[in-house]
């Protein structure tokens, strides 16, 4: 026991890991496909219209019996079984979604106790398609702290429930999955300083009515004005990837991937040339089979560029997520 000048007890801190790393990610990827023709059956459009405004040539939707819980539950399970952990070995869930539709309790807690770690902290994260790299940056900040040793970062949607079909601008963008990750303790840097923040006063922009306010049946659906939105990414955000960069101590040249949020093929381009990326740096374009997921876009490109071989252990990599808020985060990582 040690004591202040006052004469009182002295708080003992926490003694953390000196850094974090992730340790294994894992996914799910819903059944259906919804290819831009059928697309075009709900609204009126073209499939190379969609495709040259988005790069989206296909979606994927969930089906009735693939709920938030299930696409979690299934991405939680294959990070933990790639990190080498056991459930009992995860101490805190974070879920990072939109799309749980219960204000309360969280979908966290649930999912920690059907996942086996149903002593864990566990709560909920509401930044959008920012969301995973928000749930990144509290993992490493817990671990570092000694708040947690392993944390479980999910990020999961359903936006096909909350989609407007009517929407002929939005409509053919938003899809469903999840993806998990997992983050522990590391004798070397492996996940590098935050660089996040928001736009408040552009809310508007990207929201779903509040309940009262809604009329309709069924539930309330996503509005997006994507024409500033499509200025603000492509603007403000891309720079703020050059900040994410130098925070980590790391150059364009260092860099090895870059896995942007999954919104836009041509908001991708537009951060590409703000980077001024080099030929040699692997860029995600998960998109094009996949549709916005929102929270679960960067965790799913990152399995799609490991199963195409793109993807190594070691390699450094720069994620970055933004969206309704408005909000944006991102950092650099090792891909574990």
């Amino acid at each position: 026991m040690t004591e202040t000048s006052t004469g009182r007890r002295q708080i003992q801190a926490p003694a953390g890991s000196p850094y974090s790393r992730i340790l294994g990610f894992g996914s799910y990827r819903p059944s259906r496909v919804v290819s831009n023709e059928e697309m075009c059956t709900m609204i009126e459009s073209t499939p190379e219209w969609i495709e040259q405004r988005t790069g989206i040539t296909e979606r994927r939707w969930a089906n009735a019996d693939e709920t938030v819980m299930l696409m979690s539950k299934r991405a939680g399970e294959q990070a933990m079984e790639r990190a080498g952990l056991t459930p009992d070995e995860v101490d805190t869930v974070i879920v990072a979604t939109v799309s749980h539709h219960q204000t309360t309790p969280g979908l966290a807690p649930q999912l920690a106790q059907e996942l086996g770690a149903g002593t864990a902290a566990a709560y909920d994260v509401s930044a959008a398609c920012a969301g995973f790299c928000y749930g990144i940056a509290q993992a490493d900040a817990l671990v570092r702290s000694g708040a947690s040793t392993n944390v479980l970062v999910v990020g999961v949607e359903k936006l096909s429930e909350i989609t407007d079909l009517t929407d002929r601008g939005t409509a053919f963008l938003f899809a469903d999955g999840a993806g998990a990750a997992i983050v522990g303790p590391s004798d070397t840097p492996g996940i590098g300083p935050v660089v996040w923040g928001s736009e408040g006063e552009a809310a508007e922009v990207i929201h779903t009515p509040m309940i009262p306010d809604y009329e309709g049946e069924g539930m309330p659906k996503l509005h997006m004005d994507g024409r500033p939105v499509f200025k603000w990414a492509s603007t403000t955000v891309a720079r703020k990837t050059l900040d994410m960069l130098h925070r980590a101590g790391i150059s364009v040249d260092d860099l090895e991937v870059f896995i942007p949020h999954q919104a836009n093929n041509r908001i991708t381009d537009a951060m590409i040339r703000t980077l001024k990326l080099p030929e040699h740096v692997t860029v995600a374009r998960d998109i094009k089979q996949q549709g916005n997921t929102s929270a679960a876009s960067i965790p799913l490109a990152i399995e799609t560029l490991y199963a195409e071989g793109q993807g190594h252990s070691g390699q450094i990599a720069l994620i970055v997520g933004f969206g309704a808020g408005l909000v944006y985060a991102g950092q650099v990582i090792v891909l574990p």
